[in-house]
């Protein structure tokens, strides 16, 4: 009996050390560092700045938000429901229209961030790092000008760090990036790179230079929109105002305005409406200056 009660005892034993030993792993378990991927990197695919594609319900709202000024345009022209919603099928080509200043806006963003991409590498080699360091160094540069994960340049650069770290060649992961962009500083700076690359040119001066050139460029588009901000401001008044005009003789003075709701009113107001269209057209492309 003493015998199976040593027995006993001893096996308490080994099961509350097995116990302790599990407790503690899983507690290092928990507390241990674990390596996260950045959230760019998880979510990166490869994207071609040309293009922007609308999610449904997007696309949804622009059409409805766009049909329903269509509507009551129309409806303070011709005072008729059917010629209003005639009017609001424009709103089928709004969704292009945003498709193209969301290019645009993108566009934009990526040539800002790539000057200061360009500052950091620049930066780097002068300091002498090697040219794949300098391009991780950017990207911990960037994200702290901009903390936001979701930037494109920050996922463009983790991207190309990762091909490097796959062995692929520096020159082919830029040169992917330019053709995707579609910008002719990066594409300038691509071509620049690779022929600085294969021949062995001051590759630190060439990106000073290129991050000069792309700030100086920046700086005489933003003195433009400077300058221009007024006179934008006073076309789109002057577009909006005769809506404005409109609106007030309808239901202020309906008798003064009746003759312009017969049959011969409408091929006025169409016309006075055209005039307005266009002239809004007109001063959009005057102020939309391209150094």
């Amino acid at each position: 009996m003493a015998g199976l009660a040593g027995i006993v005892l001893w096996g308490k034993e080994r099961i509350s050390q097995r116990a302790i030993v599990l407790k503690t792993s899983s507690v290092i378990k928990e507390h241990a560092p674990t390596s996260v991927q950045p959230k760019s990197a998880q979510v990166y695919t490869a994207k071609n700045y040309d293009e922007y594609t609308l999610v449904t319900h997007e696309k949804w709202i622009v059409i409805f938000l766009t049909a329903l000024i269509m509507f009551i345009i129309g409806y303070l022209f011709y005072k008729s429901i059917v010629l209003s919603a005639a009017l609001s099928f424009i709103s089928l080509k709004a969704p292009g229209v945003w498709i193209r200043n969301r290019i645009l806006k993108q566009k934009k963003e990526l040539q800002l961030s790539f000057k200061h991409c360009l500052y950091s590498i620049s930066s780097s080699l002068s300091a002498g790092k090697s040219v794949e360091n300098a391009f991780r160094e950017a990207i911990v540069d960037l994200t702290l000008i901009y903390p936001d994960a979701d930037l494109a340049m920050v996922q463009e650069m983790e991207a190309i760090v990762r091909k490097v770290d796959n062995g692929l060649p520096i020159e082919k992961a830029l040169s992917d990036l330019g053709a995707r962009a579609h910008l002719d500083e990066i594409s300038n700076f691509t071509e620049v790179f690779n022929i600085c690359k294969r021949t062995g040119g001051d590759l630190v001066e060439v990106v000073r230079k290129t991050a000069h050139m792309i700030g100086d460029k920046l700086q005489i588009e933003q003195e433009i929109s400077v300058m221009i901000a007024q006179k934008r401001f006073e076309s789109k008044a002057m577009c909006v105002i005769p809506f404005v005009i409109i609106g007030f003789l309808s239901f202020g003075s309906p008798d003064y305005m009746q003759p312009l709701y017969t049959l011969k009113g409408h091929f006025v107001m169409t016309l006075a409406l055209a005039v307005i269209g266009v002239a809004g057209w007109l001063s959009m492309k005057i102020m939309n200056l391209k150094v």
